[in-house]
């Protein structure tokens, strides 16, 4: 890392050029392939994917994207001559735009049961030649146009369906702009400096401008949903600007030390870098845990998001040396560079390790005892563990409490904003025609017999009588007789348990019994049905994935800090922050609790999706914080045998910059929200109150206070296991032995105007000599 970092700082100039050009190069080919991003979201080897595919084969006329141009008159009826001459003329003019195919009219024969029993909603179906991945936004912007001329004072005209809800999208540019603006400023009050701000906010920006558009290129290659390079781009900008923040934050503490640029800038990267690169590759392997799934359009979220992470990182550490580079003294804040001048800094630039030379002193000194507010809170907590661990755990059970009524599905339009035109469309449809009119049921049967023929002609009867049912259309077959289709319209919207429950009693009960004794197979597919089947097999899978990944992390910590307590705590941290971030997830979108007033719709079912990608990137953020909290820890009980001592300094010397951190990842994610995508915006909330939690309730208030009720056993590894364990080191300067270990602590600095402080006086030991732990073995960087 040290030779690295040499290398981007000596030829600085040349670093930047190449991320550049990388940068623009990749968006000049992403604007000339353009993106294929897909919107299916199925699973392999179920029933529902069967129906679809069956249909596909038998009908191909039908397997193209299908949207409704619904109206609907307030008085008199939708069959009112002016009514009917004005949507008609509007429906002739839809038929000639690009890719439409067909568009069937309810004042044609064929579109009868398409005008309401009221009269006062009807809709026509717009057909489309390819599927709604294949429609330009462009194509449905026309579309919509078209129908909207139609609309006058008596006549609402609205539109539903996949191609049409493109047009509704918002742009994420809003919600990444807020979320940088709220960083540069914690940044500005933290660093005090502007050219110091602008360095993390650069380094992530280019870093995940550069992930965005190879992810447009990735599109090419293999699946990727249509969520995904917003996604990316919410953990990249995320952990971006957090990485680069802890080097920044070490590289500052070098130069107040007299360090040169170059060799501050070295060390930074030596060690908080290596710190960066270890939290980052863990965030990458587990998003790439995904993988396990076997689900297409889920490798090419796993993908792109970390090659956001690894882009990310990758600039962390050799693009932002080189900018570290170009600023010099800089980064340091005007007051900071005055009392360097007067020679306020270590003149002995040259020790490695600033507290041995006898003049060095300060806050900045790592042998000097912590102050501040970190340090008081530290105290406090050290005082009342039991207090402050049992309101901690108290407040993470609670806030998880709605999780345990979580209900998987995939919303709909139902779900969009009330001033959208897909949900408007949505709500007259359910209003004139029922909530069920919105799912319908497909129903798609294959038989080779005459007796299985006679079967399938009698099943609509069968349906009939099946309560749920509302309605019962065909079957209609294909030209060659044996595949027929048969749809079903249930009394219940397409997110209802209700509606569930009655597939489950189609495929269980009812169409077993209609095909007995007969070579009729009949498979039930249709939103409602894809939604379950999607969910139950995510759901089949999602221990042994979060086995795995929590597995994965705690050896990864084992090995780190030689400890049992160490990962066995952090996995039920872990655990804590997603059930956490779930609870409040479930209450903000599936009971609905500011849905609305967040501009993100009514109230509806949790995305299948969702767990198995919040947790492992849950998971890797929770690393970070984790191992820049007790690597400092630990460091402090090897030196000392001291667990209380190790535990207060730790905790004060770290917590500030790991809240500064969260406060800028919290501010990030939850700017997404703004971007009025439901999914993106479960994300958002999702990784911000966890975030939020883990920094602010789980490291700072609950971890030490587990620590210092535990004691040494904190430390606590069996003999056996110490002599086969590799060993590694996450932060130790080059070319030095344990004796070059470097302090963990990155806080952050003090406002440039003065504060009072107080200082926490040392601790009072306790009845005898303090446990010491075994001297540690010669160490190999890893």
């Amino acid at each position: 890392m040290a030779v690295l970092a040499r290398w981007c700082f000596r030829r600085r100039l040349l670093v930047v050029l190449l991320w550049l050009t990388a940068l623009l190069g990749l968006t000049a080919a992403a604007a000339v392939a353009g993106s294929t991003y897909s919107q299916k979201y199925e699973a392999p080897n179920t029933e529902s994917g069967r129906a679809a595919q069956l249909l596909r084969t038998a009908f191909p006329a039908q397997a193209g994207d299908s949207d409704t141009i619904v109206w609907h008159t307030g008085h008199g009826t939708v069959r009112a001559a002016a009514v009917e001459q004005t949507m008609t003329r509007v429906l002739d003019q839809a038929r000639t735009l690009p890719g439409v195919t067909s568009v069937t009219s309810p004042y044609s024969a064929a579109g009868g049961t398409q005008i309401s029993a009221d009269g006062h909603t009807a809709y026509a179906a717009v057909g489309y030649g390819k599927d709604a991945d294949g429609v330009s936004r462009a194509q449905a912007q026309a579309l919509v146009d078209t129908a909207k001329s139609g609309q006058r004072a008596g006549l609402e005209v609205e539109l539903g369906g996949e191609a049409v809800g493109t047009t509704e999208a918002a742009s994420a540019h809003l919600s990444e702009a807020v979320g940088v603006a709220v960083a540069a400023v914690v940044l500005l009050v933290a660093f005090g400096s502007f050219a110091a701000m602008l360095l993390p906010i650069a380094t992530a920006l280019i870093g995940c401008g550069t992930a965005y558009m190879a992810t447009v290129l990735l599109g090419h290659a293999m699946t990727v949903a249509d969520f995904a390079p917003m996604l990316g781009m919410l953990i990249g900008l995320g952990v971006g600007i957090d990485y680069a923040l802890f080097i920044v934050t070490r590289h500052r503490k070098g130069l107040k030390r007299g360090l040169p640029v170059a060799r501050a800038a070295e060390e930074a990267v030596a060690t908080t870098g290596k710190a960066v690169v270890f939290a980052g590759g863990t965030v990458c392997v587990a998003v790439l845990g995904m993988l396990l799934l076997r689900l297409d359009f889920l490798d090419g979220v796993a993908v792109a998001a970390s090659l956001t992470v690894l882009l990310t990182v990758a600039a962390s550490v050799t693009l932002l040396p080189a900018l570290l580079g170009v600023i010099g003294h800089r980064a340091l804040s005007r007051r900071e560079r005055r009392v360097l001048a007067h020679g306020g800094g270590c003149p002995a630039a040259q020790h490695r390790r600033a507290e041995r030379h006898p003049g060095c002193r300060g806050a900045d000194s790592p042998a000097a005892p912590p102050t501040g507010a970190a340090a008081r809170w530290s105290g406090f907590v050290s005082r009342h563990p039991r207090l402050l661990g049992a309101f901690a755990a108290a407040a993470m059970v609670v806030l998880a409490l709605p999780a345990f009524s979580l209900h998987l599905g995939t919303s709909d339009q139902g779900n969009d904003p009330s001033t959208s035109t897909t949900r408007k469309a949505y709500d007259l449809l359910a209003e004139g025609f029922g909530p069920g009119s919105n799912g319908p049921l497909t129903l798609v049967a294959t038989t080779g017999s005459a007796g299985g023929l006679v079967a399938l002609e009698h099943l609509p009867d069968t349906l009939r009588h099946t309560p749920g049912v509302a309605s019962v259309s065909g079957p209609d077959l294909d030209d060659a007789g044996s595949t027929g289709v048969i749809t079903v319209v249930p009394t219940t919207s397409p997110q209802s348990t209700a509606t569930s429950r009655l597939v489950g009693e189609l495929r269980h009960q009812v169409l077993p019994s209609a095909e007995r004794g007969t070579d009729l197979e009949v498979d039930v597919g249709g939103s409602t049905a894809s939604y379950d089947d999607f969910a139950a097999v995510v759901v089949g899978k999602l221990p042994l994935f979060v086995g795995c990944v929590v597995g994965l992390g705690c050896l990864l910590l084992l090995v780190a800090f030689r400890s049992v307590g160490v990962p066995v705590k952090a996995a039920l941290m872990n655990v804590a922050a997603v059930a956490s971030s779930f609870g409040v997830v479930t209450a903000v979108f599936q009971w609905g609790w500011g849905s609305e007033w967040l501009g993100l719709g009514r109230a509806g079912p949790i995305e299948p999706f969702l767990p198995v990608i919040l947790v492992p990137v849950l998971f890797g953020l929770s690393m970070d914080y984790q191992v820049f909290l007790v690597s400092r820890m630990y460091e402090e009980w090897r030196e000392t045998g001291d667990n209380g001592r190790a535990v207060r300094v730790g905790l004060a010397e770290t917590s500030r910059v790991i809240s500064s951190a969260a406060v800028i990842m919290v501010a990030v994610f939850l700017a997404f929200v703004l971007s009025g995508d439901r999914v993106i915006a479960m994300f958002g909330i999702g990784l911000a109150s966890a975030v939020a939690l883990d920094a602010f309730v789980l490291r700072t208030l609950l971890v030490p206070a587990l620590m210092h009720l535990l004691g040494p056993a904190n430390w606590w590894l069996p003999g056996w296991l110490d002599r086969r364990l590799p060993r590694l080191d996450i932060e130790v300067v080059p070319g030095g032995g344990a004796d070059a270990k470097v302090p963990a602590p990155v806080a952050v600095p003090a406002p440039a105007a003065p504060v009072a402080v107080s200082v926490v006086p040392p601790p009072v030991p306790s009845a005898g000599p303090p446990p010491v732990p075994p001297p540690a073995p010669p160490r190999v960087t890893v």
